[in-house]
């Protein structure tokens, strides 16, 4: 199978579920296709932005999350810029977000990226009419400018259905590890589902071009959609391997009659785990 390679129908609802055993094997042999593609970027200085985009609950956190998880923070960064500020929001509306663009060698990864004014912007009334005319008009020639800088571009859309929406949202209101996730705005969003799809439509029409298209992650399936979207983001970089073949350790340095301070002398972490072996 060649690699990063998908359909382009990706998952369809009668796709039976991947078990943990294959999805853990297949997601290990795409991380590190990621680590070549990491070392292929820095060696090249190449530049790549991608963007993940997608109803609350879609499943991008957890997608970007794995790509992330063996691969050097200083090439690869995320970025999830928070409300605009003052200043910001006097800006040119790209502006803030090409402050946070690759340089050479480097990829980054957008939570969420300028096309909050054409969602939750435009949804939630953060945005007047004209401001939200606006981006659509420039957005594809924002982008455009962008490529024509040779930054590589690539547009994700993670499309959730209803129901797993819901489902999702009620367990992160059961757990307290998840429960920070549902902000007042997410909540909001739940309640204007329509509204986001028309949203979302009016959007893909505007800006889904030949040169930077969305493709659309189907994602009630959390496994089956990381790995296809980290598949086919691996499909489309023309990527080699430039690692060194082999790599020798170098002989530790002789410690010539150095003694260490005595641990008497350090101040330790408290034994946690040996008060609940105890207990």
């Amino acid at each position: 199978m060649p690699r990063g390679t998908v359909s382009s129908s990706a998952t369809s609802p009668s796709t039976p579920e991947l078990s943990r055993d294959a999805y853990d094997v297949e997601l290990h042999r795409l991380q590190v296709e990621l680590v070549k593609l990491q070392e292929w970027v820095k060696a090249t200085g190449a530049k790549v932005v991608v963007v993940f985009e997608g109803r609350d609950g879609a499943g991008k956190g957890g997608t970007i999350n794995r790509i992330t998880e063996h691969l050097n923070p200083r090439v690869v960064s995320v970025v999830a810029l928070p409300t605009p500020t003052g200043r910001e929001q006097g800006q040119w509306y790209f502006q803030r977000y090409v402050a946070h663009l690759p340089a050479t060698g480097e990829i980054v990864l957008f939570d969420r990226s300028w096309y909050n004014r054409a969602g939750v912007e435009r949804v939630m009334g953060f945005c007047t009419d004209a401001e939200y005319e606006l981006f659509l008009a420039q957005c594809p020639t924002f982008e455009h400018l962008l490529l024509e800088a040779g930054i590589l571009l690539r547009k994700y859309w993670f499309s959730v259905s209803d129901d797993e929406q819901e489902r999702r949202f009620e367990d992160r209101l059961r757990d307290p590890l998840k429960r920070w996730k549902l902000s007042p705005v997410d909540l909001e969003a739940r309640r204007r589902w329509v509204e986001f799809s028309k949203a979302k439509d009016a959007m893909f029409a505007a800006t889904d071009t030949d040169e930077a298209p969305w493709i659309v992650v189907p994602s009630d399936s959390k496994r089956h959609a990381r790995l296809n979207c980290i598949a086919h983001l691996l499909s489309t970089v023309p990527y080699v391997d430039v690692f060194e073949p082999s790599i020798d350790l170098p002989e530790r340095q002789r410690d010539d009659g150095y003694e260490r301070p005595a641990p008497s002398t350090m101040r330790y972490v408290p034994d946690h785990v040996a008060s609940m072996l105890e207990g």
